[in-house]
């Protein structure tokens, strides 16, 4: 039992010491580029744009939360946007079958959560690269998404699953809401109790952590399950939000949830990191790719950009690792 609570001491400092020191240079990078933007655009600033940049960063963001949590443990996560593919095209089935929202709801949530159990038993089970079972994975649910709708999109969402990311409280779109709340919940996880300590000893030295008496193998599990999860409640809003689902949703989001992992300081060896830089690092990624919008930059140039930003960060970390 000493051990255990030796690793939660240490993670816990190694917790403070990242959201104070390494999470700075990446906060003051974002409030220049903020600055930077505002004077390339005046319109940037405008409430509409600003609210605008939070809409669209929301999707992204919450993937990128769930995807923080298995990088923390030394995993990767590859079948995101084909899990959000394939939980869009049933929750999408389910209304048009008529089901009430709240079953809708539980098919999203549940499709995400399955998806996520079948990597993390794979991984942790058979001792299978967390990047080969997830690529799998993510040609097998992206397969089963067209198989399911025939390869066309489905509509017939009712209204009242609308209001569940077209309505606002407040000035703030009702998606950045559920942003907001996420990560704060998956911080105060991951600062506060022993789960979250866990994800950094696991991170950190998996081996140790094991003979600490840290049940490794459930809490690896548990970051695939909320990985998924977070994938379906993201299928749910995005249905609600452009009233179709469709096995073509997704293609290309599992790289940009970890650029906003990695350009958030989460190390992709594990160990360090965290849910507040994942939020900074989609930010970036949103204003950057409102600012290009704002100026006409051609979406070919943007990739290039964004391209390069992940190699930056990635290199970064690197060498702060070593």
């Amino acid at each position: 039992m000493s051990g255990v609570i030796s690793v939660s001491n240490s993670s816990k400092e190694k917790v403070i010491k990242i959201i104070n020191i390494k999470g700075l240079p990446i906060l003051i990078g974002f409030i220049v580029l903020v600055v930077l933007a505002s004077v390339l655009s005046p319109s940037f600033l405008q409430p509409t744009n600003l609210f605008n940049i939070l809409r669209q960063v929301s999707s992204n963001c919450i993937i990128a939360v769930g995807m923080t949590f298995v990088i923390l443990t030394g995993g990767i996560d590859l079948s995101v946007g084909s899990i959000v593919a394939l939980a869009s095209v049933l929750v999408a089935l389910a209304q048009n079958y008529g089901m009430n929202s709240f079953v809708t709801v539980i098919i999203g949530l549940g499709t995400g959560a399955f998806c996520g159990l079948f990597n993390g038993f794979i991984i942790v089970n058979r001792k299978l690269q967390p990047f080969i079972v997830t690529l799998a994975t993510m040609t097998i649910a992206r397969g089963f998404a067209y198989i399911i709708s025939g390869g066309r999109p489905i509509m017939g969402i009712s209204d009242n699953f609308r209001v569940i990311a077209t309505s606002y409280i407040g000035p703030l779109p009702i998606p950045a809401v559920y942003m907001i709340v996420i990560i704060v919940l998956s911080y105060i996880v991951l600062t506060r109790t022993y789960w979250g300590r866990a994800y950094f000893a696991i991170g950190g030295n998996e081996e140790a952590a094991r003979l600490s008496g840290t049940r490794v193998d459930l809490y690896k599990s548990l970051a695939y399950v909320l990985s998924g999860m977070l994938c379906g409640f993201v299928a749910i809003t995005v249905v609600a939000r452009v009233t179709v689902g469709e096995p073509i949703i997704g293609q290309g989001w599992e790289l940009d949830a970890i650029a906003a992992v990695v350009i958030g300081g989460t190390s992709l060896s594990g160990g360090v990191g965290g849910v507040i830089g994942t939020l900074i690092g989609a930010l970036i990624l949103g204003v950057l790719s409102n600012i290009f919008n704002l100026l006409n930059i051609s979406a070919y140039v943007q990739m290039v950009f964004k391209g390069i930003i992940i190699l930056v960060a990635v290199l970064a970390s690197t060498k702060k690792d070593s």
